[in-house]
């Protein structure tokens, strides 16, 4: 018999959205995966969950799923958990998932928090038609990217880290225009939670005065 590999969403902030069928997968599992332990294990504490916790993460996730995959085969259930939201989205888990199909072990994603949904649907934008790009490249491509981007006619999805911020709106009016409308949402469903609505002139003149904290959700309205 095969063990069983899940994907589990955790709370985004606010530990209230936390699902009861994740809190009982959890403990049920025969160990966890987690992106950081540390970060984890409040969250684990809180809901009473004190099954095995072992690191993966961008760093180990070839070696470690090798050794996954054959837990999974000799029967174990695993799950994997990200900092925050659905493992896979922007963070750790394709990899695992991958290699889990390749070998015909089952592989199930539980529904819950990812960042995204509720940043585009309080935009006020199109969510009919969208395009989630995740984090833009550091880098090499970013140029590119913006160039493409910029003539999508879906919704647009970003996400920024705080220290990016501002430059990223300073390209973004370069690449997309000043005028173009966007909507930013930070420390989603925590006590701080703010979207602020606009151009990208207006939005970036909020964040140069008021704090720029927490992880940010930028939502893009398509070319007209």
């Amino acid at each position: 018999m095969t063990g069983k590999l899940y994907l589990v969403p955790t709370p985004i902030g606010n530990l209230e959205d936390m699902t009861y069928r994740a809190i009982r997968v959890l403990k049920e599992a025969d160990l966890i995966l987690a992106e950081d332990t540390r970060t984890s294990a409040p969250m684990l504490k809180h809901f009473g969950i004190q099954q095995k916790v072992f690191a993966h993460h961008q760093h180990n996730e070839h070696q470690s799923s090798t050794e996954i995959v054959r837990f999974l085969k000799e029967g174990k259930t695993i799950a994997l958990i990200s900092d925050a939201g659905t493992p896979a989205i922007s963070d750790p888990g394709f990899y695992l998932v991958r290699e889990a199909l390749k070998n015909d072990l089952p592989v199930e994603c539980l529904p819950g928090a990812t960042a995204f949904v509720p940043a585009l649907v309080n935009s006020g934008f199109p969510t009919d038609r969208f395009c989630f790009e995740g984090f833009l490249p550091l880098k090499k491509g970013r140029q590119t990217r913006y160039k493409f981007l910029a003539e999508e006619e879906r919704t647009v999805i970003l996400y920024e880290s705080p220290h990016r911020l501002l430059k990223t709106l300073d390209e973004m009016a370069l690449y997309f225009g000043a005028e173009r409308l966007i909507s930013v949402s930070r420390e989603l469903t925590k006590l701080y939670e703010e979207t602020v609505r606009g151009t990208v002139a207006e939005v970036k003149t909020h964040f140069e005065t008021h704090p720029v904290k927490g992880e940010f959700v930028i939502c893009i309205a398509g070319k007209v």
